[in-house]
């Protein structure tokens, strides 16, 4: 096993992971809110909707998520998710206090929030099939098969490096920052949600006419 090539594997999954997208704004926003667990759930739900990406396309059942109504309902349901909580940040924005509140939202929530955000994103979706589905190809190629599953392992650790690390970074950016600046953050958080709902709306209701 190469040691060089257990490690890039590990560093692709954390240059998947890092991107601005809906669930690194959600995990911002519920880690300056509610602290490290809340924001490292968030990432956890979205891990899990991940491996169920990456099991699919290890089995080869991609053709499913080709289906036109399946892709409309991911579309206009994500988008539905994204435009909610991008709202619930913002209308939140003003009640947002210095103190950790660990009452204020349950962890099985942000744990549906991430897992809700991935599962459903085409976006996510086309990713993975277009990422992860030519790693492995490349892999089988130069490596064979018999390792798959470990380079796969590899990609999934540096998904959880990345969750950690933004778990860890809105802890300690939240000791630093007075309120007006945590006010402004869950708005800008919950903007950009709104804007990726948009645009999954519009992409759903694009392919529902098309």
């Amino acid at each position: 096993m190469n040691v060089t090539i257990l490690f890039s594997y590990i560093l692709l999954g954390l240059t998947l992971a890092a991107p601005i997208g809906p669930v690194n704004s959600a995990r911002l926003d519920k880690g300056i809110k509610n602290g490290f667990w809340h924001a490292w759930v968030v990432g956890f739900g979205s891990m899990i909707a991940d491996a169920i990406f990456m099991l699919i396309v290890y089995l080869g059942l991609v053709h499913f998520l080709e289906i036109p109504p399946v892709q409309v309902f991911l579309w206009l349901f994500g988008g539905f998710i994204l435009l909610y909580s991008g709202m619930e940040s913002m209308l939140g924005a003003n009640s947002l206090e210095l103190e950790y509140n660990r009452d204020k939202e349950s962890l099985l929530k942000c744990f549906l929030t991430g897992f809700i955000m991935s599962i459903t994103s085409p976006l996510s979706i086309l990713f993975w099939l277009g990422i992860y589905g030519s790693v492995l190809a490349k892999t089988a190629q130069e490596n064979g098969t018999s390792d798959l599953l470990i380079y796969s392992s590899m990609i999934f650790l540096g998904l959880t490096l990345w969750d950690l690390f933004v778990a860890a970074l809105t802890t300690v950016f939240r000791k630093f920052l007075n309120s007006i600046v945590l006010i402004w953050i869950s708005v800008l958080s919950g903007l950009s949600l709104v804007g990726f709902g948009v645009y999954f709306a519009y992409q759903g209701i694009k392919t529902l006419w098309g």
